[in-house]
């Protein structure tokens, strides 16, 4: 490899993927709004009808976030948080409602010892090393 070359980190992803049933008669509906021009394919239908789902419901996410004093949108542990919290004596209680990102570097070991519980209402990215480690403490 060139010595002017540098390999960078993967971009985490911006969405996370799911799957669902639908049963045919819906599943022809969602095509026929398609075919009609109303939405551009399957998945604009889909994510267009959570949107209006999530906007209807709106104020009771917004204090469901405050009451259960849910970090929102992204949220990232390094190592050097989580070796501060060690060093502090601290315990972290992770609750974030988005995405949840432990750094690759953190070793399940430190993860353990300075993450108490993790709760996370999205997608946690970390380690598969470091969420078995957490598995206990993970609702």
């Amino acid at each position: 490899m060139p010595s002017n070359v540098y390999e960078m980190r993967p971009k985490p992803p911006d969405t996370e993927k799911i799957t669902i049933n639908l049963g045919f008669i819906d599943l022809g509906q969602v095509d026929l709004m398609v075919q009609e021009g109303f939405y551009s394919n399957r998945t604009d239908f889909i994510r267009t009808a959570i949107r209006n789902q999530l906007e209807r419901h709106a104020d009771v996410v917004k204090q469901s976030t405050a009451r259960k004093s849910l970090d929102l949108g992204l949220r990232n542990y390094s190592r050097e948080d989580l070796e501060a919290a060690r060093r502090a004596g601290e315990m972290l209680h992770i609750n974030v409602l988005g995405l949840a990102t432990i750094a690759q570097d953190v070793t399940p070991e430190l993860a353990r010892a300075t993450i108490a519980s993790v709760s996370v209402l999205g997608a946690l990215h970390a380690s598969p090393a470091v969420k078995s480690a957490l598995a206990d403490r993970t609702r």
